[in-house]
């Protein structure tokens, strides 16, 4: 169990690194984004094991990073820019 958290954690802290590498100014701050990443991910992961049970290695790690996937969408920056033109219903 251990080593599974371990592995979401990491795999986590692995797409947070690589959405701030790819878009930088869509974060906040860098720190926020990875400990979001890795956390969620960890968070997804024992939940998938608290609820799958032991034996079912792919499917928590695939649960984990979708889980922390999401979490680290919530810490995206909003751009507020403008609308192009005014909008007909």
């Amino acid at each position: 169990m251990l080593w599974e958290s371990t592995a979401c954690a990491l795999l986590g802290l692995v797409i947070a690194a690589v959405a701030v590498g790819r878009r930088p100014a869509r974060f906040f701050d860098t720190r926020l984004a990875l400990a979001a990443g890795a956390g969620g991910a960890m968070l997804g992961g024992l939940i998938a094991r608290a609820v799958l049970g032991p034996g079912s290695l792919p499917v928590v790690l695939v649960a984990g990073l979708v889980f922390g996937a999401a979490l680290l969408s919530l810490v995206v920056r909003v751009s507020h820019a403008p609308a192009r033109g005014p909008v007909s219903a």
